[in-house]
């Protein structure tokens, strides 16, 4: 089975504190590359969220959202700097022993003074919550994965069809080999006609042809292109990432295609040329999307 390295997921998850939304998509990539987005406190948790991406999906370009809604999720706490505090006092020491005062500092003067307090906003969440993000996670990756393998279903009927289309014009062209040959032959001596060479060196025609038989044969290209052909189908059913190995069958194929058809002088045969090249490109575009 094949799958799609092009898909999208969405879950979520709510409470009474806060709202979880994690919406992913994936395009195609030579690699598995994440570009990840979340609320800076959540940055912690990325490692996990990566972890889990790995454990799902091979190879794609993972772009992922992650969403926190909530006031549950902070508490607004006190902050006291001491230190500050503590040259405060020191100054107001010195001040008092400078100028000869009396007056009592109070633990509410020092409160009082700038930049001692300070209300702060602490990200507060648990183990519950930490738990609940990865499920949700893992609940968009496994969606996006099943629509990966849902559009890699309608890419194999599509890659299977052409190459269907390339086996029945290699079929066309081994039935027409024979022809190449006799067709040369008779070009041959329609131009000795033409030229009313009324005698001519037939061992010296014989030899030629020969030579043109041998130069034409594309009996190997043909029977290597079989077996492409039939390792594509075997990876097309296995279980794991395919998507290299079929580049590179791809590669072989077109190499093979080209041959034959620099090989074989002969029209009818260029022209089903012509229709496995448009068949392979086609092919080459969906395979460069399997993972």
């Amino acid at each position: 089975m094949i799958v799609s390295m092009t898909g999208f997921g969405r879950s979520e998850f709510e409470t009474e504190q806060y709202q979880m939304i994690v919406e992913a998509k994936t395009v195609n990539h030579r690699f598995l590359e994440m570009n990840i987005r979340m609320p800076r406190p959540m940055m912690r948790h990325e490692d996990k969220v990566r972890k889990i991406v790995q454990e799902v999906l091979n190879r794609g370009r993972v772009e992922m959202n992650i969403t926190i809604e909530g006031q549950g999720l902070q508490e607004t706490t006190l902050q006291v700097n001491w230190e500050l505090m503590r040259q405060y006092m020191g100054m107001l020491e010195q001040t008092k022993e400078m100028f000869h005062l009396n007056d009592s500092i109070t633990a509410k003067d020092l409160m009082l003074l700038p930049e001692v307090t300070s209300l702060i906003d602490v990200e507060k969440e648990d183990e519950t919550f930490v738990l609940n993000l990865l499920r949700v996670v893992r609940e968009a990756v496994e969606q996006l994965k099943g629509m990966r393998e849902k559009e890699g279903e309608s890419l194999e009927r599509d890659l299977i069809l052409r190459l269907s289309n390339i086996q029945d014009s290699l079929l066309e062209i081994h039935t027409h080999i024979p022809n190449v040959v006799k067709n040369y032959k008779e070009r041959l001596l329609a131009k000795f006609q033409e030229l009313q060479l009324s005698e001519y060196d037939e061992q010296r025609i014989l030899t030629e042809i020969t030579i043109v038989a041998d130069r034409c044969d594309i009996s190997e290209e043909l029977v290597r292109m079989d077996s492409h052909l039939e390792q594509f189908r075997e990876t097309l059913q296995a279980n794991e990432p395919v998507g290299r190995k079929l580049e590179f069958i791809v590669q072989e194929m077109n190499r093979e295609i080209n041959t034959i058809g620099s090989k074989a002088n002969d029209l009818y045969i260029s022209k089903h040329v012509v229709e496995m090249k448009n068949n392979l490109e086609k092919i080459r575009e969906q395979v460069q999307n399997i993972e």
